[in-house]
Formats: C-alpha cells, sequence, structure tokens
C-alpha cells in the first residue's frame, strides 16, 4: 500500500499547458462514458452540476458559460448541436494520450506518496532486439489447384486436412468438354499407330527391293510429325486421362496437405476455378515486425530465435534471409523474413510470438528501468517528472527488456527523469471514468 491515502480525486481535461497566472489555457473535458445525465442534458462523467468540482475547473481555463452554468465548449443551450459532448480529446485505444499531466495539489502530498524516480539514460545495448513474429505458409510450397475444364463437380475425394501425394485423387468433375477431347486424343493416338504400320511396312518393302530409301524416309517423318502432334495435346488434354465418357478427375500436383477445399458434389465450376490448396508444412515463414530505429543494425544472415505464444517452452531458430526495402507508413517497421525448418509439422500459419535478433554491434539506445513501464489500454506509458509536484505521461514503444531495463523508443530522452515505484499509482489517476485527457488533480 501506498503511504497515503487519496481523497476526493477531481479529473479534469486540458490539452497544452496547465493554468498558469499569466493567463488561462484551453480546457477540453472529453468522456468515454456514452451516458448523458438525465437530468441536466450533457455527459454526467463531466456534469459541473452532479460534480461541482468541476465548475472551478472550466471557470479557472475560460471554459464558461455564466448564464446557464456549463463549460462554453459544450453548454446545451448555446450549443445543443453538440449534445453536450465535449470536444473528444482521449485516443480511441482508451489510453491517455500523450501528454496528459497528473497534478498533485501540494508538493507535500507528492512527496508523501512515496514516488521513486530514476534518469533515463543513452547506453549501448548489446543484447540485440525483439520484433512481433507471425508465421506464414512459405508460398513456393503452396499450390492452388484449379479446374482445367468446366463442369460439375459429381465427387469430392479430399478434405481439409487430408495429407497427399503426386496424383492422388482430390475431386471428380463432369465435363461436357472432355468427350470431345478425348475424341482428339484417340485420334491423335491412332495417327502414331497409323504412322509405325506404315514405316515398318516400308522397310520390310525396302529389303525386298519394292520400295526405295525416300519413301521409308517419308514415312519416318510421318511418324515424327504424328508423335509431336500427340505429345503437344496430352501437355494440353493430359488431365482428362485415357477413359471413357465426360467426366475428369482433379488430382494433387504435389505432396504436402489440404489447407482449403472450395469444391462441393454439384457446384458448377469455371476452368480455373481453384478449388483446393496444397501445401507442404515441412518449411515455414517467420515475418518479423523490425522497428525503423533498429534497422542500421538488422541485417540479413543474422540469427534469430523465435518462441511463439502457443509453444512457449520451444525456441526455433533461423536466419534472416530477406528484408522489405519498404517500411509501412503506419507502424514504422520493416518485415523481415526468416525459415523455419516445421519437419515435425509443429508450426501451423497465423501462429504469434516473440523473434529475438542477434544484432552485429552494441547500438545506443534510451534505457529506462522496467518498472517505469505502464501498460495503459493498448499502449505502454512513462511518466517522466516535470516538477516536483507535476508528470507528464509519455507514450513510448518497448524494444526490449533486459537485466531490469527496458529499452524504449519515442516519449522519453536521455536525461529525463521518470518515475518507477508508484508509476502504477500515476497510470490509474489517468485511466478514472476515462476522462482527464490533460491533466487531473490528485489531492
Amino acid at each position: 500500500m501506498l503511504p497515503i491515502l487519496l481523497v476526493g480525486i477531481g479529473l479534469l481535461g486540458c490539452t497544452g499547458d496547465l493554468p498558469t497566472s499569466e493567463g488561462p489555457s484551453t480546457v477540453h473535458a472529453t468522456a468515454a462514458d456514452p451516458e448523458l445525465c438525465d437530468e441536466h442534458g450533457v455527459l454526467e462523467s463531466v456534469c459541473p452540476k452532479c460534480n461541482p468540482k468541476l465548475a472551478a475547473v472550466f471557470q479557472a481555463n475560460g471554459d464558461w458559460c455564466d448564464e446557464h452554468g456549463f463549460p462554453e465548449s459544450f453548454c446545451p443551450f448555446c450549443h445543443p448541436e453538440r449534445g453536450g459532448r465535449p470536444q473528444a480529446d482521449v485516443a480511441d485505444d482508451g489510453s491517455p494520450p500523450d501528454g496528459t499531466i497528473v497534478r498533485f495539489k501540494t508538493k507535500e502530498g507528492a512527496r508523501l506518496t512515496g514516488l521513486e524516480l530514476a534518469e533515463a539514460v543513452e547506453a549501448p545495448w548489446t543484447g540485440g532486439t525483439t520484433a512481433v513474429a507471425r508465421l506464414v505458409w512459405d508460398p513456393t510450397l503452396l499450390t492452388l489447384v484449379s479446374a482445367r475444364a468446366p463442369g460439375i463437380v459429381t465427387g469430392v475425394r479430399a478434405d481439409v486436412g487430408t495429407p497427399v501425394v503426386p496424383g492422388d485423387p482430390l475431386a471428380v468433375v463432369r465435363s461436357a468438354e472432355v468427350g470431345g477431347e478425348r475424341s482428339r486424343l484417340a485420334a491423335a493416338t491412332r495417327a502414331v499407330e497409323i504412322a509405325e504400320a506404315d514405316l515398318a511396312r516400308k522397310q520390310h518393302l525396302l529389303e525386298g527391293g519394292v520400295s526405295s530409301q525416300r519413301e521409308v524416309l517419308a514415312a519416318e517423318q510421318a511418324l515424327a510429325s504424328a508423335e509431336a502432334d500427340l505429345g503437344a495435346l496430352r501437355a494440353e488434354l493430359g488431365f482428362v486421362g485415357t477413359g471413357a465418357g465426360d467426366t475428369y478427375t482433379i488430382t494433387a500436383p504435389q505432396a504436402g496437405v489440404v489447407t482449403a477445399r472450395h469444391a462441393s458434389v454439384g457446384q458448377s465450376v469455371d476452368s480455373g476455378a481453384p478449388l483446393f490448396e496444397v501445401v507442404d508444412a515441412s518449411r515455414m515463414w517467420a515475418e518479423l515486425d523490425v522497428a525503423e530505429a533498429d534497422l542500421a543494425h538488422v541485417v540479413e544472415g543474422q540469427t534469430v530465435e523465435v518462441v511463439l505464444d502457443a509453444l512457449p517452452d520451444r525456441v526455433f531458430v533461423g536466419t534472416i534471409d530477406y528484408i522489405a526495402p519498404s517500411l509501412d507508413p503506419r507502424t514504422r517497421t520493416v518485415v523481415a523474413r526468416v525459415v523455419l525448418d516445421n519437419a515435425d509439422r509443429t508450426l501451423r500459419e497465423h501462429m504469434y510470438g516473440t523473434a529475438r535478433i542477434a544484432t552485429t554491434a552494441a547500438a545506443a539506445v534510451v534505457t529506462v528501468p522496467s518498472a517505469a513501464v505502464q501498460s495503459a489500454g493498448e499502449v505502454d506509458l512513462v511518466f517522466v517528472r516535470k516538477s516536483a509536484d507535476e508528470y507528464v505521461a509519455r507514450r513510448v514503444t518497448v524494444i526490449g527488456r533486459e537485466g531490469g531495463l527496458a529499452r524504449v523508443s519515442g516519449g522519453v530522452v536521455p536525461g529525463d527523469t521518470v518515475v518507477t515505484t508508484g508509476s502504477f499509482l500515476l497510470k490509474t489517476e489517468t485511466l478514472k471514468d476515462s476522462i482527464g485527457a490533460g491533466c487531473c488533480d490528485v489531492e
């Protein structure tokens, strides 16, 4: 338990600097609570009539309608179009915005809270870096199996999860075109047989002096032409097989497992329509999201250890064999690829985990004690000391943790004084009722 009991905590929202004696600053209260105060017509969490302490806050910041007793910025009488809702200033991710200030009423109150401080420093980081890893199929081992001729599916021979080898049947399709194609193949086959017989006959006659060498050569050319025609047809129409009727069988082109099926009995399919996906899962790709700040120290060939959320007791080792040439503009990360062996078929697509990259050299980075980092909603926060009674929430990205230290980027610079013990208290104050997007007062 902290050595002081918080009493009468009033939260106020303000963006920019806190009010000073030199003049007011703009105040924008915010609320995530969508419930309106039925009696007064504004959001109950920022209603000054329900919570009189808030009135003084808005008045001190010059946002006040004396006529109606509400903040001018969302007075339901002066601005009915705003529906009693102040300007939104809390981030969509449910976390306090960068720059949120926690202010103690007195310096003595801040001292009694027992906050402990440390300095953010720039120091060599030899522990490498970490990145989010997600598994995907190796696309070179993935095959989409399509219909070769339009028709109706009359049978399905494999389903998702079925192991297959080349030539295994996947589905049977009845097609009006198949009968005609088989006739063409039969005709070409018969033409080869006739050419072979004619060549044999003329060779026999040549031995008896009845036929000439020229006739034998002509017969050989005719046979070669017939065989070429048959070969071309087989390459084009080999999928129809040599059977009779108007059906053909779709077969597996490679060994693997069926990972998708889009064929059903009675379904009408067009030529080229993908019906099955067959994957050889003996090898997987791990795609890593490498932070922009790490690009100077991450190169192809580096060793990577991947630990997956679903398999926390196993470490999968590979090397980086590709780094994308462009960054994602939203996340400021670059995709790096690691090939992982999956001979035992343990790995599966869409697994997530953490990749540890052994960087080539130590890099100068900003580090803070791990206790200074607090998770709030979807982001990480560090509270920086502004004065003895004011602390500013800064959003950071944690790149790695090692030896009680956290490597961070954004929000904190070397020399900043950050809160360690007690940072959880400050985070709690910024999140109470999801208001106080600019600051909150702690008595």
